[in-house]
């Protein structure tokens, strides 16, 4: 695999960060279903992860990048994994609604194990680190709209965060949105 071609599938994977984070937003907005600390924590893993595929963009791939991602990955997981052990118990009906059978945070959970599969996957391709000339190209327009999308979509969440815990601890099982009261 070629650089050129690593830099592509890394834009092909901030469109489906963009893509999951929409997803998110959108049944917060459509649903009025208002994210939990821990599914806020899970979103704000999931803009982490796309540091490493914003830095390969910019900079060319780099084993580093690719790493700072598996890292945010696990953490993620880990998060996810707790989240899904509050709400094992029979009983139990879960936090917010079900998409498909699962919760969020189970998709969440299978999202961050996704990518650590992906991204473990991504290192194994060591062509793409082959740097016989040391001119970084500029990324293409498919590459720089994914770059945007993602820190748009972003930033839109952390102003969604804003408007729903304001300058406070977050409520455990949030109804409204505090700023605006």
């Amino acid at each position: 695999m070629t650089d050129t071609q690593a830099v592509t599938l890394n834009a092909l994977a901030l469109y489906g960060l963009a893509l999951l984070l929409t997803a998110a937003f959108a049944a917060q907005l459509l649903l009025h279903e208002l994210p939990c600390p821990l599914c806020l924590l899970q979103r704000i893993l999931f803009a982490l992860l796309a540091i490493g595929p914003i830095l390969n963009i910019r900079f060319g791939p780099r084993p580093s990048h690719y790493a700072l991602s598996l890292l945010t990955a696990v953490l993620g997981a880990s998060v996810s994994t707790r989240q899904v052990l509050l709400h094992v118990l029979p009983g139990d009906a879960g936090y917010g609604s079900a998409l498909l059978g699962y919760h969020y945070y189970t998709w969440a959970l299978i999202g961050f194990i996704a990518a650590i599969v992906l991204l473990a996957a991504m290192l194994l391709f060591d062509r793409q680190f082959d740097h016989r000339t040391a001119k970084v190209t500029a990324p293409g327009g498919f590459a720089q709209g994914a770059v945007w999308l993602v820190i748009g979509l972003t930033a839109l969440n952390v102003l969604s965060t804003l408007l729903e815990c304001g300058f406070a601890a977050c409520a455990d099982n949030p109804v409204v949105y505090e700023m605006l009261k």
